[in-house]
């Protein structure tokens, strides 16, 4: 087989892949791990870590708050928030934007071995949404290096908190956390 049909099956496979996973190429695009990353964990656990980010994209995509919620874990805390602060924050957005979207780009993937794993992860990212009222593409909130802490829990990786390393941008009525 030439290195062209090789290729050809490789983004074939690649594909049915992907859209066996139920994942959208927007949703891929929207997910990146930086070039020279510091990546301590095994392939499987960084695809299932994508996963998680990936789910939580889609149902932030279609506004569906019962699915975004699920990944997070029940034991979440950012300060003196809870999940189901978050919960209350989510809604709040989906009121006052529609297309909200997010990117994320990691830089560091730390996976600690233990019952239950956990991972840390560095991030930058973004979260935009478009306002009902001006239908104006609006920041809702931006970071910079900062750490989403997640949990294995019930056959998942899911979003236990996270630490804010530097100031969070936002225009939304005050700079809420990162969310993730």
């Amino acid at each position: 087989m030439n290195t062209k049909t090789q290729c050809l099956w490789g983004v074939l496979l690649i594909g049915l892949l992907i859209s066996y996973q139920g994942f959208d190429s927007t949703a891929l695009a929207k997910l990146r791990i930086g070039t020279g990353a510091d990546i301590q964990a095994d392939d499987k656990t960084v695809r299932d870590i994508e996963a998680a980010f990936i789910r939580a994209e889609a149902a932030i995509n279609k506004g569906d708050i019962d699915s975004l919620m699920a990944l997070y874990s029940q034991d979440y805390h950012f300060g003196v928030l809870t999940k189901h602060d978050m919960r209350s924050i989510w809604e709040g957005f989906f009121r006052k934007y529609h297309r909200v979207e997010t990117a994320h780009s990691f830089s560091r993937i730390v996976v600690q071995q233990g019952h239950p794993l956990t991972a840390v992860i560095t991030c930058t990212g973004s979260i935009w949404g478009t306002s009902n009222k001006a239908d104006d593409r609006v920041n809702l909130s931006s970071w910079l290096g900062n750490v989403h802490f997640l949990v294995y829990e019930k056959g998942a990786w899911r979003i236990r908190g996270q630490d804010r390393k530097s100031p969070n941008l936002s225009s939304f009525e005050g700079a809420p956390p990162p969310l993730f």
